[in-house]
């Protein structure tokens, strides 16, 4: 008798002796009485003992059938119990989840909403790798991941966040000492500050041209190179040169004046974007649902992800 003949063996044991007939039991669990009957001696017969006298008119259960009972009851509350946990463990999710993002936004926006993730799933653990390459989300078994840049089509489910717009920028004090770029042309000659990703591709500079086109500057004589957006945006608040950095880790430095944005009229400002993945399920993990949902809702608030172009202007040299 294999387990799912064996679990439809014991209800109809079980119902039959709570009813007190076959014809009882039949009626509880939509099904025959003569099926009743025959699922109970195929139990009988795989456990080797009668768990059951039988007459016409009344069923008897043996001192066997009496044990297998109460064993049987126990077994059952156990089912339940485990359906009652996976019922409660949705409505209050616990469990860890891993998250992979890169070191920038990690620091920037999602350190700083993971308190208030955890004080309303204090159940949830989170786990978070700081990290700029690319993962395997299912093979290094991520949850989720923040992903920036261009994202391709794949296997994983992806939620927008916002979209990267970058604007390049400088110092006061240093456009005040080399002064301030009018054309692309005149970058050339100024200290340029690039970033280069960790595959080794330098981030390229593009402009619109007059029958709108792109066009890519040259950056080969840039005087410094880095591989964190944050480094080169504290390069700039140094006065090192001008850089392209995101808007987002431009933005507040804009506002306080410690920084301004550059060529605005011609300096395209990408189409990048930060998604947030997770593999497909045929059922999210409610630890893994609910921490989505809490992010999304958190990034849609942070004024800094979502600052249209046009509000540049007002930040301009």
């Amino acid at each position: 008798m294999d387990s799912i003949q064996r679990v439809r063996a014991i209800l109809s044991f079980i119902n039959a002796a709570d009813a007190g007939s076959f014809a009882g039991a039949a009626r509880s669990l939509g099904i025959s009485s003569a099926a009743v009957s025959k699922n109970i001696a195929g139990l009988e017969r795989s456990l080797g003992v009668r768990l059951m006298n039988r007459t016409t008119r009344t069923l008897n259960l043996t001192e066997e059938g009496e044990t297998f009972l109460r064993e049987a009851r126990v077994a059952l509350a156990a089912l339940d119990q485990a359906a009652e946990a996976v019922i409660a463990h949705r409505a209050t999710p616990t469990g860890r989840v891993r998250i992979s993002t890169s070191v920038g936004f990690g620091r920037e926006q999602l350190t700083p909403v993971l308190p208030g993730l955890i004080d309303r799933y204090p159940g949830l653990a989170i786990e978070v790798d700081y990290d700029d390459r690319l993962v395997d989300l299912v093979h290094d078994r991520y949850d989720m991941a923040l992903r920036g840049g261009h994202i391709a089509d794949s296997s994983l489910i992806s939620r927008p966040i916002c979209q990267m717009n970058l604007v390049l920028v400088a110092s006061p004090a240093y456009l005040a000492a080399h002064g301030t770029p009018r054309t692309p042309e005149d970058l050339g000659r100024h200290r340029l500050l690039t970033r280069r990703f960790l595959g080794g591709r330098v981030s390229p500079w593009n402009f619109r041209t007059a029958d709108g086109s792109l066009t890519t500057a040259n950056t080969e004589r840039a005087v410094l190179t880095l591989s964190s957006p944050e480094a080169l945006t504290q390069a700039v608040l140094d006065g090192a040169g001008i850089a392209e950095v995101g808007v987002h880790h431009a933005f507040k430095h804009l506002v306080a004046g410690s920084m301004k944005a550059l060529l605005l009229s011609s300096h395209h400002s990408g189409n990048f974007e930060m998604t947030l993945q997770y593999p497909h399920r045929a059922l999210v993990a409610p630890r893994v649902r609910v921490t989505v949902d809490y992010l999304l809702a958190a990034f849609a608030g942070m004024a800094e992800l979502h600052v249209p172009l046009s509000a540049l202007r007002h930040h301009a040299a």
